[in-house]
């Protein structure tokens, strides 16, 4: 009798779930329907045009295959674009999610108007890019920048910020860096206020000074949020346009192409001179697959690092153990008062 009660109790349960339906579906369908529009039939249609002949204003001229990909992968313009590219987005990423992981840190430990500096910290992102860009190319212009008269007020040399591939990368990634550290060190902050105190204190008593529990108790419960953050600095870096193409009053990409990047040379190719929107369909599609293998790359660094500072399950002290040894100890204190007296 009570199996079958219990059993004719489930029943409703079971009843439930099978009735749903299609309504997850619904709700889930608005989502898929808007990525669909928005972003999975661009990339398809990105893709048609690219194998196409495809002229800005004379519309499709025919099928060419992978023609377009060839055309621009013979032309020195691209790889300089390309070199261009991943020297800005080293000169940035790498140095923003340090300073990010630095900053939430110290945001996170007991300061007085945590509020105020959180806020400050956020500030440059809410500041436009173009606006951001012009201060920065002002500071730092090669004759009237304030960087060079600090400089030569010094007694050092000027340097060629728009001259020189290197400098223009370092003033072009100084701007980046302003703008996305503070957001990243919130997100990394949210999650660092996510860690259990337990962890810590548990760390505390095994005799681990805070250098050590940042890297061993911090840094991987942070693996989740750093994947999420250096994926989206990837993407962010390598398509990096806002800043380069306001970093003059051209915006081409400089005199001899000293900062010019993909995402430049796209625009440059598709609504250009040349109006080629084939050719410039195949630098997208192109730029997609390195943001893809690179992408892959972070996410599979970002695990193993904050893997291997996660305990083994060889280095890793049972539980049971500790409180074993909690009693033991407590047990010979104990001893030791009892013949002290």
């Amino acid at each position: 009798m009570q199996v079958t009660q219990r059993a004719a109790g489930r029943r409703p349960l079971f009843r439930r779930k099978s009735g749903l339906g299609a309504t997850p579906y619904i709700f889930i369908a608005p989502f898929f329907i808007i990525f669909a529009i928005t972003g999975l039939f661009p990339l398809l249609y990105t893709g048609w045009v690219s194998l196409h002949d495809w002229h800005l204003i004379g519309g499709q001229q025919g099928f060419v295959g992978l023609q377009n990909f060839g055309a621009v992968l013979k032309q020195p313009t691209f790889w300089v674009a390309m070199r261009n590219t991943f020297s800005i987005f080293l000169l940035s990423s790498v140095p923003q999610i340090l300073l990010a992981v630095g900053i939430a840190y110290m945001l996170d430990a007991n300061l007085r108007a945590k509020t105020f500096w959180r806020m400050g910290v956020l500030l440059p992102y809410v500041v436009a890019p173009v606006a951001v860009s012009i201060i920065f190319s002002k500071l730092f212009a090669d004759e009237s920048g304030m960087i060079n008269a600090i400089l030569t007020n010094a007694g050092f040399s000027p340097i060629g910020w728009h001259s020189s591939a290197f400098w223009s990368h370092i003033a072009i990634a100084s701007m980046v860096n302003f703008r996305w550290t503070g957001y990243n060190s919130l997100i990394l902050l949210a999650a660092m206020q996510a860690v259990p105190n337990d962890l810590y204190e548990a760390a505390t008593v095994d005799g681990a000074g805070r250098m050590r529990q940042f890297f061993s108790v911090t840094i991987p419960q942070l693996r989740a949020t750093l994947i999420f953050v250096i994926i989206n600095s990837t993407i962010g870096g390598l398509q990096i346009f806002d800043e380069p193409r306001m970093y003059d009053q051209i915006g081409k990409g400089g005199s001899d192409n000293q900062w010019l990047t993909l995402t430049m040379y796209l625009y440059n190719l598709a609504w250009g001179d040349q109006k080629s929107l084939g050719r410039g369909s195949a630098v997208a599609l192109i730029l997609f697959v390195i943001i893809l293998v690179f992408a892959l790359i972070s996410f599979t660094l970002t695990r193993r690092i904050a893997s291997s500072a996660t305990p083994t399950a060889k280095t890793r002290v049972p539980v049971s153990a500790r409180i074993r040894s909690a009693k033991h100890v407590e047990a010979s204190t104990h001893a030791e008062e009892g013949a002290l007296k």
